[in-house]
């Protein structure tokens, strides 16, 4: 690679990006060798922009030993092709009830253009990315989601037919483990496969956290819209144990759609994986300041 040096450059920012490289450099060595997934959220994605930044920041982990796997979503794309082929569907506790009709829709969309694109962004970015899904290789073996809702009038519970949603049955590392050995960065799509060959639709960030904890990951970096989790103030915890984060689940502090993205860091985290952290992913470069950083970019959860 030829370097053209450029005598008008600014010679005080050039010294400034050199020390921030010598300030990372530990935290290089210290995650080297280590296992990161990084769940990237459909509201996550962004622009452009924004997905080839995330794509360089993955290349780069890999460039310097760290072992990225990636796991998407698609929410927000999987609506705006069923409202295109004018398929109508609803949620129930924040889950897409996936009939026969639908889970194609979120097969082709999933297993398609949102995980080409993302292979295709890391494979600009210089990595070699390979685009796959929990069916591949039997990666994700899923089970029928089974809900349940009280009745407020009888008060008598009734059992939910969310139709082809899953969940995680049994991770299997074994083609995970194949890549480890490699230059290669899988990129995954949460789609899993039933014990009769059945196609599920499962949550991103449950299959995110399950491939985390089958893989002996030691971080799991839950990308997401928002700052990370908020204090009854509005202000960001930047850093909470377990125990304090069931805590706040209890008080109504941790609420909404920010109650399953937690639970699945503390599933992680009870799993093994040394810590889970919930990033702004709309932060330019999260991934870097998350972890080649003392400060991080979003709420630390860990054993304690």
């Amino acid at each position: 690679m030829t370097v053209e040096r450029n005598p008008n450059a600014d010679h005080e920012i050039w010294l400034e990006k050199a020390g921030i490289l010598a300030e990372a450099l530990p935290f290089m060595r210290e995650h080297s060798g280590e296992t990161v997934v990084l769940k990237y959220g459909g509201h996550a994605m962004g622009d452009e922009k924004s997905a080839l930044s995330f794509a360089s920041d993955v290349v780069l982990l890999k460039q310097v030993g760290i072992n990225p796997i990636v796991v998407h979503g698609g929410g927000p794309q999987i609506g705006a092709m069923l409202d295109r082929l004018r398929i109508q569907s609803s949620f129930v506790d924040g889950l897409r009830v996936t009939d026969a009709a639908t889970v194609e829709i979120v097969e082709m969309v999933l297993c398609g253009s949102i995980n080409k694109a993302i292979v295709t962004a890391i494979n600009k970015a210089g990595g070699f990315a390979v685009g796959m899904s929990g069916k591949d290789g039997n990666l994700i073996k899923a089970r029928k989601l089974r809900r349940s809702k009280k009745d407020p009038g009888s008060n008598i519970e009734k059992i939910l037919d969310l139709g082809f949603v899953g969940e995680p049955h049994e991770i299997n590392p074994h083609i995970l483990d194949t890549f480890e050995e490699s230059d290669i960065i899988p990129v995954i799509a949460p789609i899993g496969v039933g014990p009769n060959g059945e196609t599920y639709n499962i949550n991103a960030d449950t299959a995110a956290g399950a491939i985390a904890g089958a893989a002996g990951a030691t971080r799991l970096l839950m990308l997401t819209d928002v700052a990370g989790v908020l204090d009854d103030t509005g202000r960001l915890i930047k850093e909470m144990t377990v125990e304090r984060a069931k805590t706040l689940i209890q008080s109504g502090t941790i609420s909404g759609g920010m109650i399953p993205k937690v639970e699945t860091c503390l599933d992680a985290v009870e799993q093994g994986v040394e810590a889970a952290v919930i990033v702004d992913g709309r932060v330019p470069h999260a991934v870097l300041l998350e972890l080649f950083t003392p400060h991080g970019a979003g709420t630390l959860i860990k054993a304690r």
